[in-house]
């Protein structure tokens, strides 16, 4: 896995990721730390793509389970550390899962799969933050 990241110039703090997968996306800083908030924070997207790992994994079991999944959402929120580095200290995954008569347990299962099995990011994360969970389950 690969990525590039370059700096946008010296009246800011926009950077450009560029991916090894062939996808572009931007990263700002607040105003306070010179930035322009032109585009989420580094951390935000560590964050996002955490969630999107999640949800990548629940809907994939879900669907291999033979679920009748047709929404997923994550919603996290998180608290960093004071002091540097500001890590993540919690993370809360809460999962709104939608569908035609999902049983829980699967659903539960699926999201205890990514967290102990499969999601790599949260994985990481774990080792500094304290990782919970709640779900959610909408008839569609």
């Amino acid at each position: 896995m690969e990525c590039t990241i370059d700096w946008g110039g010296p009246d800011g703090m926009l950077f450009v990721a560029r991916t090894g997968s062939g996808h572009v996306t931007a990263m700002d800083g607040a105003p306070d730390g010179g930035g322009h908030n032109l585009a989420p924070r580094p951390m935000e997207m560590l964050l996002a793509g955490t969630g999107g790992c999640a949800a990548y994994d629940v809907v994939l079991i879900l669907k291999r389970g033979r679920q009748a999944v047709t929404d997923c959402r994550v919603t996290l929120t998180a608290e960093r550390a004071d002091t540097d580095p500001k890590v993540f200290t919690k993370i809360h995954f809460a999962f709104i899962v939608s569908g035609k008569g999902l049983s829980p347990a699967a659903v539960e299962r699926a999201v205890k799969m990514s967290h102990d099995k499969y999601c790599s990011a949260s994985a990481m994360l774990a080792k500094t933050a304290e990782i919970t969970h709640s779900i959610e389950i909408l008839e569609a």
